[in-house]
């Protein structure tokens, strides 16, 4: 089994999206595991796609918060989405936030699934959090 920390990184355009997701490559994390997420759906799309990241989708997040994800509002769908991949709820709500505000976040996930109130205590922030 594939399973590395999981990093965050919150960024501001495509092209410092593109220079992180280099470095999380570089770092040893498979390009199925590097993750880009936007508040606009569109942007999330395009942002992959100019980067060779991923969109977190159904595998990552459970085929029951997908389906659930369908019927919550944009923001709630997002703290979903990164719960799913073992952040905080606090911290699923701040990043969620930086996305709002036209933030980009790039995650090199670590490969454990989480449900529930699971999290990960070893997610690494860049900057660090404090």
């Amino acid at each position: 089994m594939y399973v590395m920390d999981t990093k965050v990184k919150t960024v501001r355009n495509v092209t410092e999206a593109g220079e992180q997701v280099r470095k999380f490559k570089l770092e040893g994390y498979r390009d199925d595991y590097i993750f880009v997420l936007a508040y606009d759906k569109d942007r999330t799309e395009r942002v992959a796609e100019r980067t060779n990241a991923e969109q977190i989708g159904v595998l990552e997040e459970g085929f029951g918060t997908a389906i659930a994800n369908v019927f919550r509002t944009r923001d709630e769908a997002l703290r979903a989405k990164l719960r799913s991949m073992g952040f905080m709820q606090a911290e699923a709500e701040r990043l969620e936030s930086e996305m709002e505000n036209d933030k980009i976040v790039v995650i090199a996930w670590g490969g454990t699934y989480y449900e529930g109130n699971d999290y990960d205590s070893s997610i690494y922030y860049y900057p660090p959090m404090f």
